[in-house]
């Protein structure tokens, strides 16, 4: 029985924990160098084959890239993108076990006038970077963001592109290795870029467009879309059918929970899987989604990767800044005191799949202006978007608010539909000129662009003061939607519907 005077204060005992001075996970011989996690002690050798093959084996699982293929790597300067680099880097030199057969070339985005640093910095900046890139031997190219303004109209358009059979990997993997000259692919095609030719008006008007989103949850929304578009652009200018991407493990948990408080609920597979193919002929992979960003961290660190660090809009900011810096900030406190939250994340992003058509039989008008995403406003009646759709023009002011607005509301267009867009588009309603009514090109421009936009981009959109200082691209591709969906309403009578033409079929 228990005593009353008994001792309970001896302390419990603890499991040993694994530190750098146990033996090697892996080689049993070797004394560690690394924990990467409870119970993975690695010394330096076993580590580095360990972080290579997680490499190879992601690439080599998925089968995407195929041999021969222009891959196009984006590399920010970061850890994570530069530990990519260097792994490619190693996958194509001539000791390596099994080499890399693909033809990689990089480019490197500078958004150094989006967060307002002086030309000097970005040129220091651009200079390091050169440095590195150069040494490599692989092609690069350095792209100021300010080149987004004077993109083509086709950036947002999602290509079709064919689906390749089964055996169509196979068949290149015979056409590789048949061939004599694959092996001096990367040094024919180098190509150096002096520096950075940026415009100060482009400066400025990025600038403008930038500042238009009033808050920053907003803005960092814009620069990433900008930022897609333009990656994009140069692999398609430049000839590159891939576009490899270098998100972390850690990264991906982040933009998974940011993306869902977001509303990108619809697109979560896209956005945080190996493979996104809503541009088409231009498909992004992400090999780096299986490393944490401890162990890139470690692997930089060992084998002295150079890196060079950015500043970015939420550099200095607090917590609450935004949805994304809160949302990082909520991961990184949590994984500090539960070390399996980033994987655990990570895992239940592996399982997301799209519940939609594919993008070979979608139309290219369900499409979304921004992210290219397939539209996720088209839902029946008893859903949360119609309710959101209600909730917001119950909320609204109801002054000259027409039958017809009404419908539009339950029709899930836009909610509110003002007098100057129903007189066919000149205001003559009492209250034109005040508060209550908006300019008519203005007000056009702004339904017009949420009819075109998924569910998060039109809350990107709805926190910019002025849709005017959107790139020149993006407005023209919302004109030229909108007179083809105008013109296929008044052609409406007259076309087929799919089932009729089946059955005539």
């Amino acid at each position: 029985m228990c005593q009353v005077e008994e001792d309970y204060r001896d302390p419990p005992l603890l499991p040993d924990l694994p530190s750098v001075f146990n033996k090697c996970v892996k080689c049993k011989d070797a004394s560690a160098a690394v924990v990467v996690r409870a119970g993975d002690p690695y010394c330096r050798a076993c580590f580095k084959e360990y972080f290579i093959h997680k490499f190879r084996a992601m690439l080599g699982k998925n089968r995407v890239i195929f041999p021969g293929e222009k891959v196009l790597l984006a590399v920010s300067g970061g850890p994570s993108s530069s530990s990519m680099l260097r792994q490619v880097q190693e996958g194509l030199s001539q000791n390596a076990h099994k080499k890399l057969r693909f033809s990689p070339g990089v480019v490197y985005i500078d958004e150094g006038g989006a967060v307002g640093q002086s030309v000097q910095a970005r040129l220091r900046t651009a200079s390091e970077l050169q440095a590195v890139f150069r040494a490599t031997g692989f092609p690069f190219h350095m792209v100021p963001l300010e080149q987004v303004l004077d993109l083509p109209s086709s950036v947002v358009v999602a290509a079709v592109s064919p689906e390749p059979a089964a055996s169509t990997y196979k068949a290149a993997v015979d056409r590789f290795m048949q061939s004599a000259d694959t092996e001096h692919h990367v040094q024919e095609q180098r190509r150096d870029e002096a520096g950075l030719a940026v415009l100060e008006a482009d400066t400025l008007s990025l600038q403008q467009l930038l500042d238009s989103a009033t808050t920053l949850t907003a803005r960092e929304e814009l620069l990433s879309t900008l930022r897609q578009h333009l990656l994009v652009h140069t692999a398609r200018s430049e000839g590159y059918s891939k576009l490899m991407l270098g998100d972390s493990c850690s990264r991906l948990a982040v933009k998974l929970l940011a993306a869902i408080s977001l509303g990108r609920g619809a697109q979560l597979a896209q956005d945080t899987g190996f493979s996104d193919s809503r541009y088409g002929d231009i498909v992004s992979v992400k090999p780096m989604r299986d490393y944490s960003a401890k162990e890139i961290a470690f692997y930089n660190h060992m084998f002295r990767v150079p890196s060079v660090t950015t500043p970015s809009l939420t550099s200095k900011m607090s917590d609450k800044a935004s949805i994304q810096r809160l949302t990082e900030s909520f991961i990184s406190k949590l994984q500090a005191d539960f070390p399996s939250t980033v994987s655990t994340i990570y895992r239940t992003s592996e399982k997301l799949q799209t519940a939609c058509r594919p993008s070979s039989a979608a139309d290219r008008m369900d499409t979304c202006l921004l992210c290219v995403c397939v539209l996720d406003t088209s839902v029946g009646n008893a859903t949360a978007f119609q309710s959101t759709l209600i909730s917001k023009y119950l909320s609204e002011p109801k002054a000259q608010v027409s039958p017809g607005a009404a419908a539009a509301a339950r029709s899930g267009h836009n909610p509110v539909t003002p007098p100057c867009v129903e007189q066919s588009r000149s205001c003559g309603g009492e209250h034109c000129g005040t508060s209550a009514c908006t300019a008519p090109a203005q007000l056009t421009l702004t339904t017009d662009l949420k009819n075109l936009l998924c569910y998060s981009c039109q809350l990107t959109v709805r926190d910019m003061s002025s849709v005017d200082r959107l790139p020149q691209y993006i407005l023209s591709e919302a004109q030229r939607r909108t007179r083809r969906s105008q013109l296929r309403e008044e052609i409406s009578d007259f076309l087929l519907d799919d089932d009729e033409d089946d059955s005539r079929g």
